[in-house]
């Protein structure tokens, strides 16, 4: 390096704004909704674990991802959350390198187990009879553990590459150290990790889609040509609709992400996206198992009965 350029060790989290009542606002709304997330999430997780009628693959994905959605929001909202209260925030450069790994491990880890899931109800609609067969406590375990560890294996190389780079600024258009924001202040060659974002992490994330939907399309044909009576296919399909929103709430905004802006600034669509997947959708997440789900709040009255 030269001489005259300083090494960047710390970075400043410029937030959402600088406007005091807005970012009160923001500090409220966002508080609330990540107690949602902890409080919801942390009630799916215990009822999978608890209740033995919820011990079936399908609750044992969901158990999957309620952790993941925890300490998906924890990566990055307290931190925002400070923010808002003390305006530009300092961010240490390890600091900003473990958001960047949980960030990501945390967002591929989801979109793998959302394809799992995927399968899951594929086999339980269209081969009821080699259900418990094909979706054995081994297989579910693995499926598990392979989603995991993709999703770690894909931030470990991402915080490596990441880490090798010198930064010549440090004010960081963002809530969060996300790759994109931090490259835009590296002053040496970020092309590598250009193509890292744009091949690995635009397959892992498009990979798993591309395996979700053939198993929708035979789940609804199956749904249409065998089964015969429409309250049958409906009870069918209620099994995956909860899936189905949850699999819409992820994807629309990482699609979102990869158009290009028609106008202004794509920095910003991305914040937006990102506040979507870090605040608000691990919120909703519980919200639209429980209230689609009648063994879910059969579990939940039945623990709550025995508590209170």
């Amino acid at each position: 390096a030269m001489l005259n350029q300083t090494e960047v060790r710390e970075f400043l989290l410029l937030g959402l704004t600088d406007i005091l009542g807005l970012r009160r606002f923001f500090f409220i709304s966002f508080l609330l909704l990540y107690s949602a997330t902890l409080v919801g999430n942390g009630v799916i997780v215990t009822v999978v674990v608890s209740e033995p009628q919820l011990h079936t693959p399908m609750y044992f994905f969901l158990g999957n991802l309620s952790c993941l959605d925890i300490f998906f929001s924890t990566a990055t909202v307290p931190k925002m959350l400070t923010g808002f209260l003390v305006g530009h925030q300092p961010i240490s450069f390890g600091g900003c390198l473990a958001q960047l790994h949980f960030f990501h491990f945390l967002g591929s880890t989801e979109a793998v187990l959302l394809a799992g899931m995927a399968y899951d109800r594929y086999v339980a609609i269209c081969h009821p009879l080699h259900y418990a067969l094909v979706m054995s406590p081994r297989t579910c375990l693995l499926l598990a553990v392979a989603s995991w560890s993709t999703g770690f294996v894909h931030a470990v190389v991402h915080s490596a590459m990441t880490s090798r780079l010198s930064f010549c600024h440090n004010h960081i258009h963002h809530f969060f150290c996300d790759i994109k924001p931090l490259l835009d202040l590296a002053c040496s060659s970020t092309s590598p990790n250009m193509t890292l974002l744009n091949v690995v992490t635009t397959s892992l994330a498009l990979g798993p889609f591309i395996l979700i939907v053939p198993s929708y399309l035979h789940i609804i044909s199956f749904l249409f040509y065998k089964v015969q009576c429409q309250e049958g296919r409906w009870k069918l399909f209620s099994t995956c609709a909860s899936h189905l929103l949850v699999v819409g709430l992820f994807y629309i905004p990482v699609f979102f992400n990869y158009i290009p802006p028609t106008s202004g600034n794509s920095m910003q669509r991305e914040v937006q996206v990102t506040l979507l997947y870090s605040a608000i959708t691990p919120a909703l997440n519980p919200l639209i198992y429980t209230l689609r789900n009648r063994e879910v709040k059969t579990a939940l009255k039945k623990s709550l009965g025995r508590k209170l």
